[in-house]
């Protein structure tokens, strides 16, 4: 008797896991839900890079004050003859409504990076979701373009903020390489951590208006096509549907 009522705890247990698995193999508005839920854990996690065998990464710049580079970044990245996606804060439009609608214009791509750049982990649902659907409204209006990229303010996230910009058909982005630019480095420092830290599908972090940008982005610009890289938008590089994100934030192709 005692064996048997092992045995009968063995079976539930068995059973309770294939449930489990068989959960996490249901898809998801177009991936699977172990891109949405990880281990036995329910936190939501954005794309940090993509695991891609192509020599392959994207450049994003976060807009939120100041301006006066950001023409100068234009040029360069036309020079270079490379893509790249902004995210700018809804107040930055307000302010510089002719600067996005040149960004939009020489054809680089522009995800929202909130409207008054709030810790957004912080917010309830329903503010979470006006700072998104008012900082999208400004960049429609200026560009005429949909928003389908959004990167978080400062990196924060949460569930809350996640499954608010997914209703709202957005992408949450982070990054895999920090250039570190907003710390005030020289250009040297900022191209030797990059080139350093960057891989296959890697996400690189600027500011539009850090010190040294400009010579920094030239560098960056000039030994990432030497290690032979394509330097694209993020959406160029991520996956659009039936994917993964793992539990590093790491996007599969299924």
């Amino acid at each position: 008797m005692h064996f048997c009522v092992i045995k009968s705890k063995t079976i539930r247990i068995f059973l309770a896991m294939v449930l489990v698995m068989v959960l996490l193999a249901i898809s998801i508005n177009g991936t699977t839900s172990a891109s949405v839920y990880f281990g036995y854990s329910t936190r939501k996690v954005p794309i940090y890079n993509v695991e891609t065998t192509e020599k392959q990464v994207a450049i994003s710049f976060d807009a939120a004050w100041g301006a006066d580079k950001t023409q100068g970044i234009i040029e360069i990245l036309k020079e270079f003859d490379v893509t790249a996606t902004f995210f700018l804060v809804g107040f930055w439009v307000d302010d510089y409504p002719e600067m996005t609608k040149a960004i939009a214009d020489a054809g680089y791509e522009i995800g929202t990076h909130s409207n008054t750049h709030p810790d957004m982990a912080k917010l309830d649902k329903n503010t979470t979701r006006s700072e998104l659907e008012t900082s999208i409204s400004k960049i429609k209006s200026v560009t005429g373009k949909d928003v389908k990229l959004f990167r978080a303010p400062f990196g924060s996230y949460n569930n809350t903020l996640l499954e608010t910009a997914e209703e709202l058909s957005l992408k949450t982005i982070q990054w895999d390489v920090d250039s570190l630019d907003w710390k005030g480095l020289s250009a040297g420092e900022m191209a030797g951590r990059v080139t350093s830290k960057v891989k296959n599908g890697s996400i690189i972090l600027m500011h539009n208006n850090s010190d040294n940008i400009l010579d920094g982005l030239r560098l960056i610009l000039n030994k990432l096509k030497v290690q032979g890289y394509k330097i694209t938008s993020i959406s160029e590089l991520v996956y659009q549907d039936n994917y993964t994100v793992d539990r590093n934030g790491i996007q599969h192709k299924n």
